[in-house]
């Protein structure tokens, strides 16, 4: 049955490593992402971004410009050209399900039903029914005005975090100390999302499983430490994705934790192929789950290396024959990605040259202060030397676009 899926569309914000793992697993791959960068289109088919690069030109602010509508009209353009069998979901969509809805009509979604989305999305119906199965999460409400905001608040408990319902990459999240503080932070998030959630703020290790799953199976792939709010890579907003390192350097017991909670919540929900969950690691070694992420996540090209996978592949598999991987190996390395933001305006030089680049942006274009340039993965024996590798390629990357 696998071999009917012939042709993907890989759509979404930030789908290069997606694409890429879909050509070399043999498939037509065509895309709609919003930047259009220059590695991407080298492997598909036909690829539509919302973004035109054009030298000397700025392509603006991801926060100021994105819209969900763009990807669907661009994915129907494509639809109609082209004979594609199912369309592969990145990061951008999950919380817009009539646009899923209209997407799913024109191209059938190969991954998990518009129900199982919606149901792990929607966040008052998340943390109660985490409750019911007596998992550790954060304490949070959903609100949606300013009264509601500084209620929940003081029953929670300062601090808290304000963040938007509706967002990626942890734009707009802020940590609250103080009720002198909650409305400014809940203007920012109410001016990206209607509903705002206050949560509990948990200190910890924020960290993430890759899980593949089939109906009534999940296994978590791997347990991933992620890197938020960097300010050395240009990442101007308090808890911004910035990348991640894989596997998390963790106690077995703890890490065994994390995959038993991970891999218990995709079975419950019924969700299938490539999907994340997201926690925080308590100081005491507790993962307190903060989201689903029911789509493939930026650690795919790291979980593909660590553990000489194709993961699009095994999505497939899980998806159309309901397979799994058969047997996990142990990590074999330790392998970093890094997010790259412009620590100020700044025209970019030709990054071809930098062999561990990703979503390579045109030459000589422009890039706005706090906007993504690229990303950058290493490997190495162990967390450090990966993630020192890692810092030695951004500062290249940063001295050849004069940002040093």
């Amino acid at each position: 049955m696998e071999k009917e899926i012939r042709s993907l569309l890989i759509i979404g914000l930030d789908v290069t490593s997606l694409a890429k793992s879909a050509n070399r697993a043999g498939y037509d791959v065509y895309s709609v992402d919003y930047f259009g960068d220059t590695d991407l289109r080298k492997v598909c088919r036909e690829s539509s971004s919302v973004i035109v690069q054009q030298k000397n030109e700025s392509y603006g602010r991801l926060s100021a410009k994105f819209d969900p509508e763009n990807l669907l009209k661009l994915a129907k353009t494509l639809s109609r050209k082209h004979k594609i069998d199912g369309a592969v979901l990145s990061s951008g969509l999950e919380d817009f399900p009539k646009i899923l809805s209209e997407l799913n009509d024109h191209i059938p979604i190969l991954g998990n039903n518009l129900y199982s989305i919606n149901r792990v999305r929607d966040k008052n119906d998340f943390f109660q029914e985490l409750d019911r199965l007596r998992i550790p999460h954060p304490t949070t409400d959903v609100v949606e005005n300013p009264k509601e905001a500084f209620k929940k608040a003081r029953d929670i408990g300062y601090p808290v975090v304000v963040k938007p319902a509706k967002g990626f990459g942890g734009t707009g999240l802020r940590k609250v100390s103080n009720p002198q503080r909650l409305d400014c932070a809940f203007k920012l998030a109410s001016s990206l999302s209607k509903r705002v959630l206050i949560q509990e703020y948990i200190q910890g290790i924020p960290a993430s499983a890759s899980l593949m799953s089939i109906p009534g199976k999940s296994i978590a792939l791997t347990i991933n430490e992620q890197l938020i709010g960097v300010r050395s890579l240009g990442q101007r907003e308090p808890f911004g994705y910035c990348g991640n390192i894989v596997p998390l350097s963790a106690p077995k017991t703890v890490i065994e934790r994390c995959k038993y909670v991970s891999e218990r919540i995709a079975t419950h929900y019924g969700l299938i192929g490539s999907n994340g969950v997201d926690f925080v690691l308590s100081k005491e070694g507790e993962p307190k789950v903060v989201e689903v992420n029911p789509r493939f996540q930026g650690t795919l090209e790291c979980v593909e290396r660590v553990l000489g996978i194709n993961v699009l592949e095994a999505h497939v598999e899980a998806c159309v024959s309901e397979i799994l991987p058969k047997k996990m190996t142990s990590p074999r390395c330790f392998c970093t990605r890094l997010i790259l933001f412009a620590k100020k305006r700044s025209k970019i030089q030709d990054l071809m040259e930098f062999k561990e680049a990703r979503d390579i942006p045109l030459s000589e274009v422009i890039v706005e202060q706090g906007e993504p340039i690229c990303s950058i993965i290493t490997e190495g024996s162990s967390r450090e030397n990966s993630f020192d590798r890692a810092k030695d390629v951004a500062n290249s990357i940063y001295v050849s676009i004069h940002l040093q």
